[in-house]
């Protein structure tokens, strides 16, 4: 009989597909309309879960919330947690997580990181103006192209407007799709940062798995 998982990480539910285990249930921002969805990563309906009776919930760190994890647990249920932050980690991670659940992970390939030639403001969000910052997942993926993060002092997810980064040094803007949908319609305000702007795919950057090594690529391409 097959695992009945539960993911309430977007990142998970794309990696657990891949491997060819087909999750009982997902959050909405799994962007899996075929699968039935408990809520979100931080608003999971934890009745509906209870009641599918899963074998194993898969959480992250950052996506979902502790109160959460710790009332599934008090529930019964078995909860396997995850912490990527970096691509360092990342093998760790999801070696622990295909074991949990009878997959194979095939470790990334070992590159040094190069020297960061460009300096990058990264916005995740307006109103007010938020930016990528680190320890982050995404960050560590452009350190990795070769790209310094102009926010990478000021904690995970600091507020930075389109001035502040450009005084900090910024030479490019690297706007992801989500979780602020940015588009070519904000260029002129993103410009305000730095004059080379790049619209990329936001799961790219900031979704892990089964994603990253192709990610790494297209993200190289359309950076470089």
């Amino acid at each position: 009989m097959s695992l009945r998982v539960v993911s309430l990480v977007p990142s998970v539910t794309e990696t657990l597909l891949a491997w060819g285990i087909r999750p009982v249930a997902c959050t909405r921002f799994c962007e899996q309309p075929d699968l039935p969805h408990v809520g979100g990563t931080k608003d999971p309906d934890l009745a509906a879960i209870t009641d599918l009776a899963p074998d194993l919930v898969v959480v992250d760190e950052e996506e979902n919330r502790r109160g959460d994890h710790d009332a599934l647990v008090g529930a019964g249920l078995a909860v396997h947690v995850l912490a990527v932050r970096d691509l360092a980690g990342l093998d760790h991670e999801m070696t622990g997580l295909a074991e949990a659940v009878g997959a194979t992970w095939e470790p990334l390939d070992p590159t040094g990181e190069p020297a960061s030639e460009r300096r990058a403001w990264v916005p995740i969000w307006k109103r007010p103006w938020m930016a990528l910052g680190e320890p982050t997942y995404g960050s560590a993926v452009l350190r990795a192209l070769g790209i310094a993060n102009v926010a990478a002092a000021e904690g995970a997810y600091p507020e930075m407007d389109p001035d502040t980064a450009r005084a900090a040094g910024a030479e490019l803007v690297v706007a992801p799709s989500e979780p602020y949908p940015f588009a070519e319609r904000h260029r002129a305000e993103l410009e305000g940062a730095a004059g080379d702007v790049r619209f990329v795919d936001g799961r790219d950057l900031l979704w892990w798995g089964t994603r990253t090594r192709q990610a790494l690529l297209r993200l190289a391409d359309q950076l470089g």
